[in-house]
């Protein structure tokens, strides 16, 4: 049985506190490898040694940094099969997720190479007579990602490479279920320059998170996850003194009004509902049908879905893959069993799907009707279901989306300006597409719910990320006035 190790100063490292964790390849259902989970002894090793390494690495230039990054993005472009081939075996993306997920990450790491000028102050010349004020941004210090299953390399680029690039060092926790592109990541940064210890990877579970959350030598947390555990990860790493970014979980409505595109609307549904096996915080769970437009939307989108191959990552016409493990697919599988039962009509269900006889593979289901207060509507699903709910007016699809705990992102499909406009005016959400169903920012602004998708105020990546990850430092400065010098300046000593 293959062992995935942590990365820790510079090389791998086996666990040893004998604890080791499954690690599954979801198309077959087979385990294929186990990985270590860290002690609480191993978590201390990483934070020393990115400790130890801070002191260097935030005296290093801002040109060797942004080289480092360069090295960086370019090796990752050179490895993109390789770790597109990763995130098939252990996450089960097809080949086009994986691309996707690349690509994303890939826009963090170009947006970190430009840390020169995202690292720029401010000046202020004679704010009083003789006296200048400027500001400087300076890293935290050791810094730490605890990181989701559904994106192993795209979500901790988002912390890393603006972490690393301000001058911290950085301690990645992945996700135990699917941990080895953490590893190749450490090797490529390495490869591009990266002193030892300023990248580390600890492998583990709850008990390697308590120590992150604890360790006083972490000055900051970023999380991913779910919002139970973004809510613990925010308490429990306030309460230590740290910085902490947490991000949660989400139910993304899609508003259609009755003057959309149809096939628009059914295209942008299907795919941003079942993409990625709808494992994805931004995914569409929730189409809100305003007036009649659920007479034509929801046939539109039922009659995609036979079309949707569903299968393993090394099918290259595959267009959706597994869930990424039995327990899971089950779960989302029961949100489509138990529907009928409070009222909702099963229009698709992906449980009686032609389907791959190994792995933890769901197809796509449809449900239509559902209200608040099915379990279908009110929970975050986290797989490919995609309801449907039918309001009669814009202003009670506005007031159904508002209401809900989460707001992390939301879309309206329409062709009236006006109503569009209205829309980000009134609703909600972090996030905002106007006839586009995932709007994930891109990596020069920045990602980031309302309500129940966030705790804190502090949003990922781009212009967030690198406020996250300084602070600033504002300098007052007076010199004595050079006329009453003795000394020859070799200038007039006049002001």
């Amino acid at each position: 049985m293959r062992t995935i190790d942590h990365w820790i100063n510079g090389t791998a490292a086996a666990s040893t506190s004998g604890s080791y964790g499954p690690v599954y390849n979801p198309a077959t259902g087979e385990q294929q490898a186990q990985v270590g989970l860290a002690s609480v002894a191993e978590v201390d090793a990483a934070v020393s040694a990115a400790k130890a390494a801070f002191t260097t690495w935030r005296s290093s230039s801002l040109s060797k940094r942004a080289e480092v990054m360069f090295r960086f993005h370019e090796l990752v472009l050179q490895h993109r099969d390789e770790i597109a081939n990763l995130l098939s075996s252990e996450h089960g993306k097809v080949p086009s997720d994986a691309a996707g997920e690349l690509a994303r990450g890939i826009e963090n790491i170009e947006f970190a190479c430009g840390i020169p000028q995202l690292m720029k102050g401010g000046y202020s010349e004679q704010a009083s007579t003789g006296v200048d004020v400027y500001s400087i941004r300076q890293p935290l210090g050791v810094v730490a990602g605890i990181t989701p299953f559904n994106f192993p390399a795209m979500v901790p680029m988002w912390m890393f490479a603006n972490a690393i690039a301000t001058g911290n060092t950085f301690v990645l926790k992945p996700s135990e279920k699917d941990p080895s592109v953490a590893l190749l990541m450490a090797r490529l940064l390495q490869e591009a320059g990266l002193p030892d210890g300023v990248f580390n990877v600890v492998q583990g579970d709850k008990v390697a998170v308590d120590r992150i959350l604890e360790h006083p030598d972490i000055a900051a947390v970023s999380f991913v996850g779910s919002t139970p555990i973004a809510r613990y990860i925010y308490a429990t790493g306030t309460a230590n003194g740290k910085r902490v970014q947490a991000l949660g979980g989400a139910k993304n409505h899609m508003v259609v009004l009755p003057d959309a595109d149809i096939d628009m609307a059914a295209d942008a549904a299907v795919s941003a509902g079942y993409g990625s096996a709808g494992e994805r915080c931004m995914a569409i769970s929730v189409v809100v049908a305003v007036g009649d437009v659920a007479d034509k939307l929801v046939p539109a989108i039922a009659d995609r879905l036979p079309r949707l191959k569903v299968g393993p990552g090394t099918d290259p016409t595959a267009e959706m893959g597994p869930l990424i493990t039995r327990e899971h697919r089950d779960k989302v599988a029961s949100y489509v069993a138990g529907a009928p039962a409070e009222g909702a009509s099963v229009v698709v269900d992906g449980r009686h799907n032609d389907l791959p006889p190994e792995g933890f593979f769901l197809a796509p289901s449809l449900i239509d009707h559902v209200k608040p207060g099915m379990k279908a509507y009110d929970d975050e699903i986290f797989g490919p279901v995609l309801t449907v709910t039918r309001v009669d007016t814009y202003e009670e699809a506005v007031e159904l989306v508002n209401r809900h705990q989460y707001g992390n992102g939301t879309a309206i499909f329409t062709r009236d300006g006006g109503a569009a406009r209205q829309f980000q005016f009134d609703i909600q959400v972090g996030m905002v597409g106007i006839n586009v169903p995932i709007p994930v920012p891109v990596a020069y602004y920045s990602f980031g719910g309302w309500k129940s998708s966030i705790f804190g105020d502090a949003n990922i990546y781009g212009p967030a990320g690198i406020e996250f990850y300084t602070r600033t430092k504002t300098v007052t400065s007076r010199w004595p006035d050079p006329s009453t010098s003795s000394v020859d300046l070799g200038f007039p000593r006049t002001r």
